[in-house]
């Protein structure tokens, strides 16, 4: 890799970073949907897409424990634990997906996203079922489905309709100069 797109997607994935800090300020002056929003997730889906999956694996993997470090939010253990867990898991498994076997069309965009979106939310249930566990807590199938998918629905629906239209719109520029 050359020096300047190294340099580049570094830049990249520190901005992305700092839009998982930042984003979830905002969102969450948003009582009732605040939480739902899924800003973090955001930040790191993009980031993967545009920069690759070992620095969304890594801006996955920091992002929820330096905000817990920092913000207080989330609770460090164990919700920033099974965060990391997960949005690690979007952050290399959309990144290697998008950029593995990207065709330059949008289906495939929505079927890594799908794909990514279902292994975060079972990574992310087994990571607090085994966390709650330890702290003889459980995590019942109506919490997993409740927590992972209701809960996030418009999360979700803002992941469907943003990360299309921002590469989109970078497309071909962005990603094809640092991709």
């Amino acid at each position: 890799m050359k020096r300047i797109e190294k340099t580049q997607k570094i830049i990249y994935a520190a901005m992305f970073f700092a839009m998982g800090m930042i984003l979830p300020l905002l969102t969450v002056q948003l009582k009732e949907i605040g939480d739902s929003l899924l800003p973090m997730h955001l930040a790191v889906m993009l980031c993967s897409i545009i920069c690759g999956w070992k620095y969304g694996l890594f801006v996955g993997f920091a992002l929820p424990l330096l905000r817990s470090v920092v913000f207080g939010m989330p609770i460090l253990y164990p919700n920033a634990v099974w965060m990391s867990a997960e949005l690690a898991t979007y952050g290399f498994l959309m990144g290697f997906l998008y950029n593995k076997f990207f065709q330059q069309q949008t289906w495939w965009l929505f079927c890594s996203m799908t794909i990514t979106m279902l292994a975060g939310r079972i990574v992310w249930g087994i990571s607090k079922a085994y966390l709650l566990g330890l702290a003889g807590r459980t995590l019942t199938l109506g919490g997993f489905i409740i927590g992972g998918f209701v809960d996030a629905l418009f999360g979700i629906v803002i992941q469907f309709v943003f990360i299309p239209a921002i590469i989109s719109i970078g497309s071909p520029g962005i990603t094809a100069k640092i991709t």
